[in-house]
């Protein structure tokens, strides 16, 4: 799973999610994407999953990009703890998505057919909705 090596901050605050992506919108590196049209959260094990996913559809062939990194930490209380006494310790790290954002890239010798599967099959392991997007529409 990813995290990041080093945080200048150990906790950090909720935030917001208004507005649209302002980076990563189009295809760049491969021929097909994977592309949110809705606004959340995708923590490392669910990128992960979806990284698993389109390796297992594809093989040895085609190339995979993922264009989000979980670099938030989300903190949790202990179990049946009372309240007050600060902030829970940091849980997992989770990527903030806003809609227009790449989230995977797809490319090399693969079918938009197969591209289109596999990135369906990681669609259904996140929490947000996507669409599937090739280089050639963008332009």
């Amino acid at each position: 799973m990813k995290t990041p090596n080093k945080v200048k901050y150990r906790k950090v605050q909720k935030g917001s999610l208004r507005g649209i992506s302002k980076g990563a919108q189009f295809v760049d590196f491969g021929d097909f994407g994977m592309q949110s049209i809705e606004r959340g959260r995708i923590t490392a094990q669910q990128i992960e999953a979806c990284r698993v996913a389109i390796n297992r559809h594809f093989g040895r062939k085609g190339k995979v990009w993922i264009r989000i990194f979980p670099d938030k930490p989300v903190s949790k209380k202990p179990a049946e703890t009372r309240m007050g006494k600060g902030k829970g310790a940091p849980d997992h790290w989770v990527a903030q998505i806003k809609p227009g954002r790449i989230l995977f890239e797809v490319g090399g010798d693969i079918t938009k057919e197969d591209a289109q599967q596999a990135l369906v099959k990681a669609a259904a392991k996140l929490p947000l909705k996507t669409r599937f997007v090739t280089r050639l529409e963008q332009v």
